[in-house]
Parts: C-alpha cells; sequence; structure tokens
C-alpha cells in the first residue's frame, strides 16, 4: 500500500493587473511552484491587464509538501536570445524559473504571488476555488530549502546543562547571487548571544559540520533561532530562512536530530494587498491510500460483470453510478471509470453499454449526446486517453501552418478592418470585399486540407476507437432506422469526433498540447472560424447551423463537399471487424510507442572546464524499451539508455553549465558502472515534462538512488556541494515521485479502483436508500443472501464491497496523514 497526493491545478485568468511596460499594458504568465520547485510555467498571454489562460494541470506528488505558491510574471519581450554556452548554441533560455526577487539572471517583471498551503488545501475537500489576490514577493520570504541540524542537552561545568548545536550542512538553499549560488553561513542565536559559522563560497548545498555551545538557565523559556544567510561583500546580507526551536520541549527529549525546512522571516509587517491585481484559481488536492490490489477485486470484478451483462444486468451498477453523481463530479468519474475498464480491456463494452442506456432514454434524434450525461463524458475522457496521438497526426500539421502564416482573416463584415495594403510607397486601402475574399480563401484552404488530412488517415485511428465508433454508429442506425434519420449515426460519429474533439482542439491547441503557447488574437480568430466551419461539417451542413451565421455563407460549397468527404470517412472508419479489430491491436502491442519524444540539446565535453562545454542537438525517443537518439525525427535511431537501467532523472543547477532547464540522468551501464549524461530543453514545461516521463518508465526500478549531485563534478570536486569525493551519495534528495499527469500516462489500475471507491463511499448514503426502494418488495431493508451467505443482487453486494473496503482501509497504516521528520520540536511563529 502507498500514500500518494495529487494537485489538481486550473489556473483560469488575471484581472486588474499593473501595467509593466511602456505601453500602458502587460505580458502575463504564470509559475507554479511546489515548495519552491517550478513545476509549470502557463503560455504568456500579450498585451493585456486581464488575462485568460484556462489552463489545467494534474501533478502527482510526495504527501509531506508544505505549500505551492502562483508567481504571475511579464514577460520581456525585448529579452536578447541568449547562448548555451560559449562553446557553441544552445536552447533559448526562458526566465529564470528561481523567480527570487533579488537575482538578475531574468528581465522578467515578478507582478505578483498567491500562496496556498497543504493545510488550506486540506481543510477545503473539494477544492480552493475562486479569486484570490496577488500579494507582493518579498525578498525575506522568498526562501526554501532545509538545514540538517543535531539538537542536544549535555552536562556542563558546575553542574549546569549546556545546549549543544551541531550545524551540519543545507540543501536547495535560495539562489541569491548572479551566478545562480549564494556564500551561505548560520546564524545561531539562544538568550541574547551568537555564534556564527563560517562562509561556503558559491554553493546551495553547504556543508559545514560546527558545534556550537550555550549555556542553560534553569526554567528557561527562551526559544533557539537558527538562521541561515547568504554573506554579501559590498550589500546587505540576504536573509535565506530561518528555524525556531522551543527549547523547554528540547530539554524534554535531551536530543533531537534531522532535517529542518527553512521558515520566512515573518515579524515584519505585511504588506497592502489588492493594488496588483487577482488571480483566478481552482486548485484541489487529493490524498489517496492505494491498498494493494487484491483489496480491490471484488470491486473491480463486480463492475466489470455488470459491463459484460450489459443493459440485461439485474441490478445495472452503472445506471445506479450515473443517477447518483453529481454534475461537479461527472467528469472526475466518467474518467476513472474508463481508465478502470480500459485497462480490463472492457471500455469498448462499457461505452457500448452507456450508448444503449442514452439510447434508451432519447426520444428526439437531434438531442442525442448533446447532455453532458456520463456517456458523454466518459466519450470525451475516451477519445483523449486513446486518441491524442492520433489527433496530433491529423490536426497537428494545419495548426502548424495557421500559426505559421498569421494572415489577417474575418468574415464577419461588422468586424471588417480594413487596412493599407501594396509595396514599394504604392499603399493602397483594402477593399472589405478583399479582405472578405481574401479570408474565406484562407479559411476553405485549412477546411480542405484537414478534412483531405482526416479522409487519410482511417488506418492510423486506434483500432480500439474504431472499435467503438462501430458499436456507435449500429447503435444509433437501430435505434433510429428510418430513412428521415440516415444522418443521424453520422452525426452521432461527428459529435464526439468534431464536435467534443476536434473543435476544441482546433479552438485552444494549446490545451491540447498541439503548441506550447497560445494564440494571439489574430490567429485565435482564425482557428475560431476553422473550429466553426468544423462543427458545421459535423452537423452535417445543417440547416440550423447556417442560419445562425449567415455570414459563413462564402465556405459553404467547402462544407457540402466536406460533409460528403465526411460521411465517406465515417463509413470506412466503422467497417473494422472483430478479426480486423484484434489483428490490429496485437501489432500495436509489439511495437513500444513512444512516452516522449523530441529535440534535446545533449551534453559534450570537449576539454576541462566549463568553457570547453557545449550542447549539440539531437532528436530524442523515449520508450519502455529505450531512450534513442538520432539527428533527425526520420534518421536511423541510435539506443543511449535502457529504462531499467535508470537510478535518478534529477534537475541540474543552473551555475553547473549557466544555462537553465538541465536535466541529468543517472543509470548504470552494461559492466554495471555508474554514468550520468547531460540533456537540455528548450524551456521549463518541457524540462518537466521529459523528467516526468523518465520517471514514470523508471518508477519500479530496484536501486533506485534517494540523494544526487544537483551539481557537476569539475576538476577535483562537485560544483553543487564542494565534495572532493566523486562517489559521494550527494547533497540533495532526488524527486522520483514528483510527475505531471499526461493523456498517454501507462494506466494505474489499482489508483483508478481506488477512485472509484472513494467516489462510490461518498454517494453511499444514497445507494444505500436506493437498496431499500428495491428490496421494499420482499422484506423492508432485508438483503437476500445465496447459500455461502453472501447477497445475490449486486447492489447488495456493492455496499457489502465498500464496507470492506472501508474497513481495509481504517487498518491501513498508510492511511494516517502525512507528518514532518519531527513531531518534538515546533515551530514559533
Amino acid at each position: 500500500m502507498a500514500k500518494r497526493s495529487s494537485l489538481s491545478i486550473r489556473i483560469v485568468e488575471g484581472k486588474n493587473l499593473p501595467a509593466k511596460d511602456i505601453t500602458g499594458s502587460s505580458d502575463p504568465y504564470c509559475i507554479v511552484k511546489v515548495d519552491n520547485e517550478p513545476i509549470i510555467r502557463t503560455a504568456t498571454v500579450w498585451k493585456t491587464l486581464c488575462p485568460f489562460w484556462g489552463e489545467e494541470y494534474q501533478v502527482h506528488l510526495p504527501p509531506a509538501f508544505h505549500v505551492v505558491a502562483f508567481y504571475v510574471m511579464d514577460e520581456d519581450a525585448l529579452r536578447a536570445p541568449e547562448l548555451g554556452r560559449r562553446g557553441g548554441p544552445g536552447p533559448p533560455v526562458e526566465p529564470c524559473p528561481a523567480l527570487v526577487p533579488s537575482s538578475s539572471s531574468s528581465r522578467d517583471d515578478v507582478i505578483g504571488k498567491v500562496c496556498l498551503t497543504r493545510d488550506t488545501l486540506a481543510a477545503h475537500p473539494k477544492g480552493f476555488s475562486g479569486w484570490a489576490h496577488l500579494t507582493e514577493v518579498d525578498p525575506d520570504e522568498e526562501v526554501q530549502g532545509e538545514i540538517h541540524l543535531r539538537l542536544e542537552v549535555v552536562p556542563g561545568p558546575r553542574a549546569r546543562r549546556l545546549l549543544r548545536c551541531s550545524v551540519l550542512e543545507a540543501r536547495d538553499l535560495a539562489p541569491k547571487d548572479r551566478n545562480g549560488a549564494s556564500d551561505p553561513f548560520v546564524r545561531v542565536r539562544y538568550s541574547g548571544r551568537t555564534q556564527e559559522t563560517s562562509i561556503v563560497k558559491k554553493s546551495r548545498y553547504p556543508r559545514w559540520n560546527e558545534m556550537f555551545e550555550f549555556e542553560l538557565e534553569e526554567g528557561a523559556a527562551e526559544v533557539l533561532c537558527v538562521e541561515a544567510w547568504d554573506w554579501d561583500l559590498v550589500s546587505r546580507n540576504d536573509f535565506l530562512g530561518k528555524v525556531v526551536f522551543n527549547v523547554q520541549k528540547l530539554c524534554a527529549a535531551q536530543k533531537e536530530e534531522g532535517w529542518f525546512r527553512l521558515q520566512p522571516d515573518q515579524s515584519k509587517n505585511r504588506r497592502g494587498e489588492g493594488n496588483l491585481g487577482s488571480l483566478q484559481l481552482e486548485v484541489r488536492l487529493r490524498d489517496e491510500t492505494v491498498l494493494p490490489s487484491g483489496c480491490y477485486q471484488p470491486l473491480v470484478q463486480l463492475l466489470c460483470r455488470e459491463v459484460k451483462l450489459g443493459t440485461q444486468g439485474p441490478g445495472q451498477l452503472i445506471v445506479l453510478i450515473e443517477e447518483t453523481t453529481s454534475t461537479e463530479c461527472r467528469q472526475d468519474v466518467a474518467t476513472n471509470l474508463l481508465k478502470l475498464f480500459l485497462g480490463q480491456g472492457l471500455a469498448k463494452d462499457f461505452l457500448d453499454l452507456l450508448f444503449q442506456l442514452e439510447l434508451g432514454r432519447t426520444s428526439e434524434a437531434n438531442t442525442l449526446f448533446r447532455s453532458n450525461s456520463l456517456a458523454s463524458k466518459s466519450m470525451e475522457s475516451f477519445l483523449k486517453v486513446a486518441g491524442m496521438r492520433y489527433l496530433h497526426g491529423v490536426l497537428g500539421p494545419i495548426i502548424d501552418k495557421v500559426f505559421e502564416e498569421k494572415k489577417y482573416v474575418e468574415l464577419d463584415p461588422s468586424k471588417v478592418e480594413v487596412k493599407d495594403v501594396g509595396c514599394s510607397g504604392l499603399h493602397r486601402p483594402q477593399t472589405e470585399a478583399e479582405v472578405l475574399e481574401q479570408s474565406a480563401q484562407t479559411l476553405r484552404a485549412h477546411l480542405a486540407a484537414l478534412l483531405s488530412a482526416l479522409s487519410r488517415s482511417v488506418r492510423a485511428c486506434p483500432a480500439v476507437v474504431r472499435a467503438t465508433f462501430r458499436q456507435l454508429f449500429r447503435r444509433v442506425r437501430e435505434r433510429f432506422p428510418s430513412a428521415q434519420h440516415e444522418n443521424v449515426p453520422f452525426i452521432a460519429v461527428t459529435s464526439f469526433l468534431c464536435l467534443r474533439f476536434v473543435s476544441p482542439a482546433i479552438m485552444a491547441p494549446k490545451l491540447f498540447h498541439l503548441r506550447e503557447r497560445h494564440a494571439d488574437a489574430r490567429t485565435s480568430r482564425t482557428l475560431l472560424l476553422l473550429a466553426k466551419a468544423v462543427q458545421n461539417v459535423g452537423n452535417m451542413d445543417a440547416p440550423a447551423s447556417r442560419a445562425k451565421e449567415a455570414w459563413m455563407e462564402p465556405l459553404q460549397p467547402t462544407v457540402r463537399q466536406g460533409v460528403a468527404q465526411l460521411k465517406d470517412f465515417i463509413t470506412k472508419l466503422v467497417d473494422i471487424e472483430e478479426k480486423e479489430e484484434l489483428g490490429l491491436q496485437r501489432a500495436l502491442s509489439l511495437q513500444a510507442p513512444p512516452v516522449k519524444e523530441g529535440p534535446l540539446f545533449i551534453h559534450r565535453t570537449k576539454g576541462k572546464g566549463p568553457l570547453m562545454s557545449s550542447f549539440k542537438k539531437l532528436h530524442f525517443s523515449l520508450t519502455t524499451e529505450a531512450l534513442s537518439f538520432a539527428k533527425t525525427p526520420n534518421s536511423k535511431k541510435s539506443a543511449l539508455i535502457k529504462p531499467a537501467n535508470i537510478r535518478a532523472a534529477e534537475k541540474v543547477e543552473e551555475k553547473s553549465f549557466g544555462s537553465s532547464n538541465v536535466m541529468q540522468l543517472i543509470y548504470e551501464d552494461d559492466a554495471g558502472k555508474p554514468q550520468t549524461v547531460y540533456l537540455q530543453c528548450r524551456c521549463v514545461n518541457e524540462l518537466n515534462q521529459w523528467l516526468s516521463a523518465l520517471r514514470k518508465v523508471s518508477i519500479g526500478n530496484p536501486g533506485l538512488l534517494g540523494s544526487y549531485h544537483p551539481g557537476v563534478f569539475r576538476g577535483d570536486k562537485w560544483s553543487c556541494c564542494h565534495q572532493k569525493d566523486k562517489s559521494d551519495l550527494g547533497c540533495d534528495k532526488t524527486r522520483s515521485r514528483v510527475t505531471l499527469q499526461e493523456w498517454n500516462d501507462p494506466l494505474d489500475h489499482d489508483l483508478e479502483a481506488q477512485l472509484i471507491y472513494r467516489h462510490l463511499l461518498g454517494v453511499e448514503p444514497a445507494l444505500r436508500e436506493k437498496h431499500r426502494e428495491l428490496s421494499a418488495g420482499t422484506e423492508a431493508g432485508s438483503v437476500l443472501t445465496g447459500p455461502g451467505g453472501a447477497p445475490e443482487d449486486p447492489l447488495a453486494q456493492l455496499l457489502q464491497v465498500l464496507r470492506d473496503l472501508q474497513e481495509a482501509h481504517r487498518s491501513s497504516p498508510a492511511s494516517s496523514p502525512p507528518s514532518e521528520p519531527s513531531c518534538l520540536l515546533e515551530l514559533q511563529t
């Protein structure tokens, strides 16, 4: 069993932000940090004080994190391009994610921040949702890291007692200097006396191993304060954090040792809030104790049996689950059920059951699958989980072309902007008719290209997606067999494929991972008009669609042609038999699909010292079998590392190579010797995505490291902690459990079963009431039992399974809340 925590984060929008540019506007983006570790960077929204992001993320992390912080930044659009090193060009370097205001490695302005502690999120089981005021970023509050201390009460001279404080080391201190490091020392204060350690130059991972003693007074109610500082030669020292201990409790314990989190200085009066604007967030913390697989088997088997029985099942548990699920959590439940049945090979059967249930309660063909039912939500999740790679292959080139062309496109005469055209000084006003005609030509070309790509993609569509659409098509045709409903089966398919999958991806390519940045206003308008055209095609050019926006008429010839193309495509798409489906699935199972792929920069050492280092660009591909590289995406690949040999995948200090977004892979070669390879990514999001993918494919490896060096071994010592032993275990802890949820993640059967159990436990009173109603015909409140004493009807069985799982959780040692390394020493505020 294991304790797992995850954060669901949605960064919605900002409002009333201060202007940071001379134009009276800003170019805002957000950085999300968990315990000062940057994990997410949103796209920049240009030239606005009220940006809309609408970006969603799911982060898996250790249960004992402390705070999640949202920093709103203003991007400097005029920032000059940087080089990776003098030895050669590297990728574009993003703004420094450390976000320490005293650091000058970024020209981007810090607008403000919102901090949510773990305790705050834990107090809101349904999540934090709403507007939060941005507060100023105070350098004395931007602390991070931990300090390793040993505290003892020992006998002293003249029958007195001594308080002994051993300052051993620290890790992950905030970088306060231009070189990305600090010059830390520690100040220990007790009862009016102060003692200091030596200064460790250029390190965020210092080791002191120094001891200080203070004479204890009887009945002393003093506190012991341990402060970390960054030494500066010409300016004032920078505060790095502090830990304050209750001496009375320490006297009772006599001895304590451990790592303690550095706290900010909160003695100063907080500055005013409310004049920096606000940020709308939706953040939910979910702590789950996942039991061994065997505990969930009764629940999984019961649900699978219900799906196999279909609508003829005696209890129809899926119907009851839908009836008792509120609208606000229906998407989560649909996704969890879908993933559970996908892992059991029953996704198609589960969706087919939902299709039948929805068709059974639908009388009007034009309302079919238009509501946010369990069927609609489950199908949306299914397409994202099983069809995202297919979507990228079909839609990616068209989206890229729209972004590259940056043409002004408008079909609505009331919104047309007439501008000058021409060259060499021969400018003339462009007429409205010319703008409309050029816009129509551009959109017709994009729409035709998309429909053509879709028509050619039948074989590329995953077999399980094709088989599911086949079931949907057949069920709808059986329910509406008349000639007047000839198009209804096609519209049923397009209602998911076009209206809920392709069109949303066109309108928001960033949210479907088709682009790293949001579209600007001009490109966004082009994408919106293209999405409208796709919707008209998906609606089979229905008169109601045309009547809404008559100015879309110039696209009608292409739309009508597209309807014929789309119907032909769907006819071929659903023409897949069981034997072909199984054959395609077997063929795919023999291949190792890419978990992650893209360009990276690999470190090459040309000599001694950092000035003779460079990063070479190559195309990398990660599967469950190997991390491979090639000169180009289509050239022959060479295997670099087997995932089974990975021991750690971690970030590298920026100062190590003078570049940000560098990661290291620590692995064992074929001879069993430890090796390290350094790879640089283009941006912080790409860095975290690669780290996440590498950690997921190696999560079950034996011998994963618990510590590592965030620096490099250069000359005769580590650049991070200055230790001279190359085989030193490491000065920082690894973060193998910090990952981002992606659409192509391996299925976690036990976690999905736990999430379904958690939901069912929440609606147990409603299920129990339903059971009382169903059993009223026999004996009020009675439970029918079989020969072995077990309940016969599925709902009674489900209630019994929930009771068993609840008891298993009560007896689980992992169900207790996470605690700090030390519960004895309380921080003083």
